[in-house]
C-alpha cells in the first residue's frame, strides 16, 4: 500500500517505526496497473482520491481469490455521491466535482465499502449516513485517525455512521493499532506446535471470540494489561464447530489457521464459513499432508487422519498460506510452501516472527 502511495505523489518515508505520510504531491488519480492488479485493498483510495483530485481511472482490482467480493457496491454508493463512472472491459474512469452527502442502506455488512464511504464522506459537502455499517476494529481505528485529522464522525463503533464533510483535513500523529489478525496467526502457531508465547500488545478485548475458541480447544489463555500470553497445544473437541462471522463474532481471516489447530488436535470437528464462499482453498493442500477435511457447500468436516507430514504445498491466497505455514512447522519432516508473495502482503516479516518464537525456518 505504501509503495501504491507513493506511485500516485505521496512522500512516504520512515523511521524508527514510525511511518511518515506527505500527500500534497497528490495531484492526480490514475493508479498503477501493477499495484491494482494484485492488491484487493487499492479500491478503498477510490473514495479518498476523488475526494481529492476529482477523478480517477483503474483497473478492475485483483488480490487473493477467497470469493466474489465485486465493487459494484463500491461504485453504486459512490454514484448515490454524485460521481460519474464509466466502466470498460478492463477498468474504470470516476469522475465528480465535489462529492456530496447521502443516505447509504447498505444491502449487507462490508468492511470495504464502509471504509471506502467514511474516506469520501469526510471531504464531501453534507451530510453521509451509512447503515448498516461494518464495526470491525479496522473500522474504529480509521473514524479515530479522522477524527485526529479534523474530520466529523458520530457513531463510531455502532452499525450507524454520521458524517459531516469538512473543507479539509489536518496533519496528525497517530498509533496504529495492533493487529487482531496477526495477534491471533501466531495465537494459532502456538495451538498447532505447541510451547508458550507472549504477544506483546495484542488487541485482546478485540478477540474474544478467537480467545474463547483457543481456550475450548485446550490453550491456556491468560489476557494482561500489556498482552497475551498462551501455553499449550490444541488438544479438545470443538462441539459445537467453528462459524465465522461479521465482527464481534470468529473472523474469517483466521479461520484456515483455526482449521491447522482442529486438524492438529485429532478430534473431529466442523468449520462453517458465512463471510466468503471460497475459502476452503487451503483443504486440498492440508488432504496432501495427511489431513481428512470433506467439504460440502460452506461446510468443511474434519475427521480423525494421519499425523501431518511436510511437502511441497502452495498458497494460493494470504491466510492460507500463512496457515500452510503454520501446518509445516506443526508436521514430521522438512516443507516447503510456494507462493509466499501471498503471505508477505498481510505481515511485516512471519518468518523473522516465526524464528524469534524458536521455529527452524528459511526463505528459498
Amino acid at each position: 500500500m505504501l509503495r501504491l502511495l507513493e506511485s500516485l505523489g505521496c512522500r512516504v518515508t520512515r523511521q524508527e517505526g514510525i511511518v511518515h505520510v506527505d500527500t500534497r504531491g497528490v495531484k492526480q488519480g490514475d493508479m498503477p496497473s501493477d499495484s491494482v492488479g494484485v492488491m484487493r485493498s487499492s479500491i478503498m483510495l477510490l473514495g479518498a482520491l476523488l475526494a481529492r483530485t476529482g477523478v480517477v481511472t483503474m483497473e478492475y482490482p485483483g488480490g487473493c481469490v477467497i470469493g466474489k467480493r465485486p465493487i459494484d457496491q463500491h461504485l453504486h454508493a459512490l454514484r448515490r455521491m454524485g460521481v460519474e463512472i464509466n466502466e470498460g472491459q478492463e477498468g474504470f474512469c470516476a469522475r465528480v466535482v465535489r462529492l456530496h452527502g447521502a443516505v447509504h442502506e447498505l444491502p449487507f455488512v462490508s468492511v470495504g465499502v464502509t471504509e471506502n464511504l467514511i474516506l469520501a464522506a469526510v471531504l464531501a459537502e453534507g451530510e453521509t449516513v451509512i447503515h448498516p455499517a461494518a464495526r470491525e476494529p479496522e473500522i474504529q481505528a480509521l473514524c479515530e485517525f479522522l477524527i485526529h485529522a479534523g474530520g466529523k464522525i458520530r457513531g463510531v463503533g455502532t452499525d450507524r455512521l454520521v458524517i459531516e464533510g469538512v473543507l479539509k483535513l489536518h496533519p496528525v500523529r497517530f498509533r496504529v493499532p495492533a493487529d487482531r489478525i496477526v495477534a491471533g496467526t501466531y495465537l494459532a502457531a502456538c495451538l498447532c506446535a505447541g510451547g508458550r508465547v507472549f504477544l506483546e500488545d495484542a488487541p485482546c478485548t478485540q478477540m474474544q471470540s478467537v480467545l474463547d475458541c483457543a481456550r475450548r480447544m485446550g490453550a491456556k489463555v491468560l489476557e494482561r494489561p500489556d498482552g497475551l500470553l498462551v501455553e499449550g497445544k490444541a488438544t479438545e473437541k470443538l462441539e459445537k464447530g467453528l462459524v465465522t462471522a461479521v465482527y464481534p463474532g470468529f473472523p474469517t481471516d483466521l479461520q484456515s489457521l483455526f482449521m491447522v489447530a482442529m486438524v492438529n488436535s485429532g478430534q473431529e470437528s466442523f468449520i462453517e464459513e458465512t463471510v466468503f464462499e471460497n475459502r476452503f482453498r487451503i483443504v486440498p493442500e492440508l488432504v496432501r499432508m495427511g489431513a481428512d477435511i470433506r467439504v460440502v457447500g460452506n461446510r468443511a468436516s474434519i475427521y480423525k487422519g494421519n499425523p501431518l507430514c511436510n511437502t511441497i504445498v502452495e498458497a494460493k491466497e494470504l491466510r492460507g498460506g500463512a496457515a500452510l505455514v503454520v501446518a509445516a512447522l506443526s508436521a514430521k519432516g522438512t516443507g516447503i510452501v510456494r507462493n509466499r508473495h501471498f503471505i508477505d502482503r498481510g505481515y511485516e516479516d512471519i518468518t523473522l516472527s516465526l524464528r524469534d518464537l524458536g521455529a527452524d525456518i528459511e526463505l528459498a
